[in-house]
């Protein structure tokens, strides 16, 4: 990023191949309302902007991506360029597609948010826990790097040390924990504020505090290893965030940056800051991502999240910090 503001640099670019979803989760409205993918040709006149603007990584993201009939030729035409590439699945697909994926993807992400049948349906509103560990087992041994991504809450909590026993039994390289955004009424397409009784409650957190303490004791090689991606500290800045959603506190600082080295293009072709702020209402990209980028409106809302003027950066439950260099940075 230059002193005024403007995108020169992007290191990454998340794609949202689709709006639609196979899943039916409690916390997410794509399954209700999504109808559109991204277009290969659309992706293919994406190219020179990535170029130009020093693209090193895709996250491709949805929706669920995987429902989009050009996936893979969308990421073959990506990894013809260069780019590495990282999927973001419910994984639901991923036992029948897993060779192909293993080939074209560095890393393949799976949700799963439970470490039963009754929870995984509970909260993902499908008996298919048994399917999306079929999915994981079957990716790698096709040779790909396969992590797996919680999102705690109040159905799921109590499984917290489970889920890295199903990880590693899976055969994932790697687990992550994020809290459920209770904070962001329109996160992950919700049309409504929602009531969902999602975060845990006062009377959880004790129980909750237990649980982070036994799961550093017991799995203290898991996170020497980063096995478990988040380090104790990070873990128990979810605590913080739930005793906040309970008004028993602030909410974690958030240190975010990634507005300034990355953005999210969406199925429909509007151009986003990141996943929870939404872009100005006339940026959706042609052609020229950089153009969009740097347009007077996404100038002045990223100047507006650098001054954490937005009030979903305050309550972020995935903010992103990067050292970016001088040229980047604007110092």
């Amino acid at each position: 990023m230059h002193t005024n503001g403007t995108i020169s640099q992007l290191p990454l670019v998340t794609l949202y191949l689709s709006e639609r979803c196979n899943s039916r989760c409690i916390t997410c409205d794509y399954w209700r309302y999504g109808r559109t993918d991204l277009s290969l040709e659309t992706v293919r006149g994406l190219l020179p902007s990535l170029g130009r603007l020093g693209t090193e990584a895709i996250l491709i993201s949805g929706g669920e991506p995987l429902l989009n009939a050009e996936w893979a030729q969308i990421a073959e035409l990506l990894r013809s360029r260069g780019l590495k590439l990282w999927l973001l699945t419910s994984g639901l697909s991923l036992a029948k597609h897993a060779r192909r994926a293993a080939a074209l993807f560095d890393t393949i992400t799976v949700s799963l948010d439970g470490t039963n049948r009754a929870t995984y349906a509970a909260i993902r509103g499908l008996d298919a826990f048994d399917t999306v560990c079929d999915g994981i087992r079957a990716a790698a041994a096709a040779g790909a790097r396969v992590t797996v991504r919680v999102t705690l809450q109040r159905a799921n909590y109590p499984e917290l040390l489970a889920f890295v026993t199903l990880a590693r039994g899976c055969g994932a390289r790697q687990i992550s924990f994020l809290a459920v955004d209770v904070a962001n009424p329109h996160a992950f397409a919700r049309q409504e504020t929602s009531s969902l009784d999602l975060a845990l409650h006062a009377d959880d957190l004790s129980e909750f505090e237990g649980l982070l303490a036994e799961l550093e004791q017991v799995y203290a090689h898991e996170f020497r290893s980063q096995f478990i991606a988040e380090s104790p500290l990070k873990m128990r800045r979810l605590l913080q965030y739930f005793r906040a959603a309970n008004g028993l506190g602030d909410f974690p600082v958030v240190r975010c940056n990634a507005p300034e080295f990355s953005a999210v293009v969406a199925a429909n072709g509007s151009v986003k800051p990141c996943f929870f702020i939404p872009g100005p209402a006339n940026a959706v990209v042609r052609a020229d991502l950089e153009e969009v980028l740097n347009a007077p409106a996404s100038l002045q809302l990223r100047a507006r999240i650098r001054a954490r003027e937005r009030p979903e950066c305050a309550r972020c439950v995935c903010s992103v910090w990067r050292d970016l260099p001088t040229s980047l940075s604007g110092h």
